[in-house]
């Protein structure tokens, strides 16, 4: 059976495409407005900072040719026509690496202990005292505002060079870091579960472990993996104020322009960030696959 087709007269058909292209008009002017404020906001930030774009443009050239300079051995070969050359130290560097990744390992996993532990402290849905939870997040602010590398400066003042001052520069900011992740997850759990619990006589501890754990440690965990992928390279940085890993080689071979040594260095830590990196990823979809995370 055909149906026919309702043509709207011409007036009726423009009067409502005006009326539906009002209000995408206006979004369009809003989002314009608010990228010239955007723009105009940067500008003034640069001028402010005093960043010049005439010597960024002037300097580039500089910037390209270290890299140049990095992928040349010392007698003008490419480095990777002699691998054997470019990565001389090779052994000595993969020690260092040996020691570096146990630094961001105890470092990141004392940090996510604690941060796991003050978490649930610091969400108002399961904390009602304001005071406990006021505290918390402050004390969990001080350990991530702070850098590492202050935190690795006065622990090597303290303790001397070594594995140690790198150990709890990364464990105290990675406290912090997870810390707040961890409370932001706790706080978007589902209640009903909690008030349940609450209602029927639970303690906390069995509240957090029957009601808020099985809701949030998949996303625990995510989040301690990468902030572990995270303190890998951090650790490295660490090393440069001599709080122990590769990061020490590395940047006596900065300051001694051994461009070559620098690029190789890069490139061993690079490989093992992405060596974690898909390491962490198989061992999540293990776990989960396993059913040892919910």
């Amino acid at each position: 059976m055909a149906r026919a087709v309702v043509q709207l007269p011409d007036r009726q058909l423009a009067a409502l495409k005006d009326a539906y292209g009002q209000p995408a008009r206006a979004k369009r002017l809003r989002l314009i407005a608010a990228g010239v404020v955007a723009l105009g906001l940067i500008g003034l930030a640069a001028i402010q900072a005093e960043v010049d774009p005439k010597t960024f443009l002037a300097k580039i050239g500089g910037f390209t040719s270290y890299f140049d300079r990095m992928a040349t051995l010392d007698f003008g070969a490419r480095v990777w026509t002699d691998p054997a050359a470019w990565f001389w130290s090779f052994k000595r560097s993969a020690r260092l690496l040996r020691e570096t990744i146990p630094i961001a390992y105890v470092g990141t996993l004392t940090g996510a202990v604690i941060a796991f532990a003050l978490n649930f402290v610091a969400a108002p849905k399961l904390t009602r005292r304001a005071w406990l939870v006021f505290a918390v997040r402050r004390g969990l602010e001080f350990c991530r505002t702070v850098p590492d590398v202050v935190f690795a400066l006065i622990f090597v003042v303290a303790f001397g060079l070594g594995a140690l001052p790198g150990v709890l520069a990364i464990a105290i900011h990675s406290t912090g870091s997870l810390g707040k992740q961890f409370f932001e997850t706790t706080e978007n759990i589902d209640m009903k579960p909690i008030e349940g619990l609450r209602a029927s006589g639970a303690s906390y501890v069995q509240t957090i472990r029957f009601a808020a754990l099985p809701q949030v440690i998949a996303s625990f965990t995510t989040f301690a993996l990468l902030r572990f992928e995270i303190n890998v390279r951090g650790a490295t940085v660490l090393g440069f104020v001599g709080a122990g890993g590769i990061g020490q080689d590395l940047m006596e071979a900065v300051r001694k322009f051994y461009y070559s040594d620098v690029s190789a260095i890069l490139v061993m830590i690079i490989a093992v960030v992405m060596a974690i990196d898909i390491g962490t990823q198989y061992l999540r979809r293990a776990l989960l696959s396993e059913g040892r995370l919910p």
